[in-house]
């Protein structure tokens, strides 16, 4: 199987439901919005972007 190169998608380029793409983004600014029992686990909301623009990542547990 030959390797394939990631193609990467830009903040700009982003649609609504879009879903498995490859961003390379800096994080702005994290802040935990909930901590739940150690099932449910921890959520933050992440402000991040890249030089096309910034949105906001929901992230959950070790994601954010």
């Amino acid at each position: 199987m030959a390797d394939q190169k990631k193609q990467f998608s830009k903040v700009n380029q982003l649609q609504p439901l879009d879903s498995g793409l490859n961003l390379s983004l800096k994080v702005v600014n994290s802040k935990t919005v909930a901590q739940r029992g150690r099932t449910q686990g921890r959520f933050a909301e992440c402000l991040v972007g890249d030089k096309t623009g910034i949105i906001t990542f929901s992230s959950r547990n070790d994601q954010g």
